[in-house]
């Protein structure tokens, strides 16, 4: 038998239909979104993830290895003697793209994040209005029945969040805060 409190969810799964139903759509909302990008971002994209994998470090190791080494053989008529001037200027050159490369995905990934961020905002919102009106049901309720209760902060409880005023907040204790 079920406890009361479980006989209240629906079905054993009703929970993990709900976070299912939540990932599919956040799957598909990331799908969406690589859909839409273009040609060169999905081709940043790919040098930013080849770029920083093992992959490619061995493949840095290997393939200047064998530049020094060419060019350090006694009796091999190197193109880039000591000190390897021309290696310095292509490894530069390739440290500048890859960089930029970097910074391009780093960009992206900020406008990712902002999105996820005012989501969550929103669904904070919504859970704070949602829990604002149940604190004025279970009042109502609870003054219905003739039951007392010792809530001191009942009052604020019962207010809806002004976000601004929050924001607000912040800024100012912010502003002490660096002021001291």
């Amino acid at each position: 038998m079920l406890s009361p409190s479980r006989q209240s969810l629906g079905p054993k799964n009703s929970v993990a239909t709900i976070v299912q139903r939540n990932i599919k759509a956040l799957t598909e909302s990331k799908r969406a979104t690589a859909a839409g990008q273009s040609r060169s971002h999905r081709a940043t994209d790919w040098v930013a993830r080849f770029a920083g994998s093992m992959p490619f470090l061995i493949l840095h190791i290997v393939l200047l290895g064998c530049w020094i080494v060419w060019n350090l053989f006694p009796g091999n008529p190197g193109w880039d003697p000591y000190p390897f001037v021309f290696l310095a200027t292509v490894v530069s050159v390739e440290a500048i793209f890859l960089s930029t490369i970097v910074l391009i995905t780093q960009n992206k990934m900020t406008q990712e994040a902002d999105r996820r961020a005012e989501l969550d905002l929103q669904v904070s919102l919504l859970g704070e209005h949602e829990t604002t009106r149940l604190v004025q049901m279970v009042e109502a309720i609870v003054e219905h029945l003739g039951i007392e209760h010792r809530w001191n902060d009942l009052d604020e409880l019962k207010e809806d969040l002004a976000p601004e005023k929050v924001l607000e907040a912040i800024q100012d204790q912010n502003a002490k805060a660096d002021g001291e």
